[in-house]
């Protein structure tokens, strides 16, 4: 299987290690299990009058269909207190 690496694309070293970072603070903003799988993804957004850039957050729970958040942020820009209304809301 061959991978496409796109050229023109900017790269962030530091995407890597901040999606690991926001994997965690959605485990502890939602007291997810080590079992669940979380995805974090930077996609362009398509939708009228949001930004250039969102990340879409995938949970995945043994069993049950997809849970899916969208953050209109870029993964870069999230922050921690960005997840925390999972908890108090």
């Amino acid at each position: 299987m061959s991978s496409f690496i796109n050229p023109f694309a900017r790269r962030n070293p530091d995407l890597p290690a901040k999606s690991q970072e926001i994997k965690a603070w959605i485990k502890e903003a939602k007291g997810l299990e080590e079992s669940v799988v979380v995805s974090v993804t930077e996609v362009a957004c398509r939708e009228s009058g949001c930004p250039d850039i969102e990340t879409v957050i995938g949970i995945m729970r043994p069993g049950e269909r997809i849970e899916t958040i969208r953050i209109h942020k870029a993964i870069a820009d999230l922050t921690q207190d960005d997840f925390k209304s999972m908890v108090e809301g």
